[in-house]
């Protein structure tokens, strides 16, 4: 198939585009690179890059593959802002480049586009859990605009599948990490700039390109007081999206839109990852403790047996320390090319 892979020089959505090239499809980036980085984009991959707000470049892209004889079969949309803390200081740039420009995207694929789109969303709809682990069907309720943007794009493409028989998935993921382990090693990696996960935060540390890292709040209700996350690996996210493009497929997905968690389904608190970095790389990692960040959940773990059942998809990567030590080979590779 002929994929294209919005977002796609970022760090899940270039770890996607990859795996969509290793598995015999064309895949084209689609990037303004304001957070991705072109170099890492494995040779086979197309790149374009513009804005997901530019309604008729999207539109000349599509119409364009169809005149060459080569149509887009479907959309992956990776392309967004992510840090759910920033979007409590700015909500109105999330809803412009998370909301209103994925709306750019829509009327672009109703014009000319393909009529499959697997969306990547994303657990923050569903604020402070009812219950653990959290179901697909829980209640809807985010805590920051980050989430709110995202589920407004749910709730535009539950419209666009009624009135217009768009086919999606909404795969909500919970905290992505790792670096993908290929034939070649491990050649790409998370590296957002400003860098805003704890997982590449705290390696940082160990790598002493911080003095120590910040723990937001430890009087959640949590064991240690501090928050819980369920971590996904990338390669696992990677796989995810594949099988959830297969579904589209199916007549299935023509009655109804498809949701799936995608989660490890174990959750780790801010202090046992730090703990897990400090057994991996070997070093101290100084901690301090910081007030709450607003809009921060106290536990988000996944419920990913419906995703489990209906895609046949299954985590390779289950535990912490693997999906770390992952990360750490990263990010020593890129110290070290840096420091060239």
């Amino acid at each position: 198939m002929k994929i294209l892979v919005t977002g796609g020089a970022g760090y899940i959505g270039g770890t996607v585009a990859a795996l969509l090239a290793e598995n015999g499809h064309e895949a084209v980036a689609f990037d303004n690179l304001s957070h991705g980085r072109r170099d890492l984009l494995p040779a086979g991959v197309e790149f374009v890059e513009g804005e997901l707000a530019d309604r008729p470049a999207l539109e000349n892209l599509f119409a364009s593959a169809k005149r060459q004889g080569k149509p887009f079969d479907a959309v992956l949309h990776f392309a967004a802002l992510i840090e759910a803390g920033e979007s409590m200081v700015h909500p109105e740039q999330f809803f412009r480049n998370n909301t209103a420009s994925t709306l750019s995207l829509l009327e672009a694929i109703l014009a000319e586009g393909p009529r499959r789109l697997v969306f990547s969303s994303t657990a923050a709809v569903y604020g402070e859990p009812e219950v653990i682990p959290i179901n697909e069907d829980a209640h809807l309720l985010p805590t920051n605009a980050y989430g709110e943007s995202k589920l407004l794009v749910e709730r535009m493409l539950g419209w666009f599948h009624r009135i217009h028989g768009l086919r999606s998935a909404a795969l909500r993921y919970f905290n992505v990490a790792g670096a993908p382990e290929g034939p070649n090693g491990i050649t790409r990696g998370e590296a957002h700039k400003p860098e805003s996960h704890l997982i590449p935060l705290v390696l940082d540390v160990a790598l002493g390109r911080r003095k120590s890292i910040k723990i937001f709040g430890d009087d959640y209700p949590t064991p240690d007081g501090t928050c819980i996350r369920d971590y996904i690996h990338v390669s696992d996210l990677a796989d995810a999206h594949l099988l959830a493009l297969k579904a589209l497929e199916a007549p299935a997905a023509a009655e109804s839109r498809l949701i799936f968690n995608l989660g490890n389904g174990q959750g780790f608190s801010v202090r046992e990852v730090i703990e897990s970095a400090r057994r991996v790389t070997g070093h101290p990692i100084p901690a301090e403790t910081c007030p709450r960040r607003a809009g921060d959940p106290a536990v988000l773990v996944a419920s990913s047996e419906k995703a489990i059942r209906e895609l046949g998809w299954k985590p390779r990567y289950t535990q912490l320390d693997e999906i770390v030590r992952t990360a750490w080979v990263w990010h020593q590779k890129r110290y070290e090319s840096e420091a060239r």
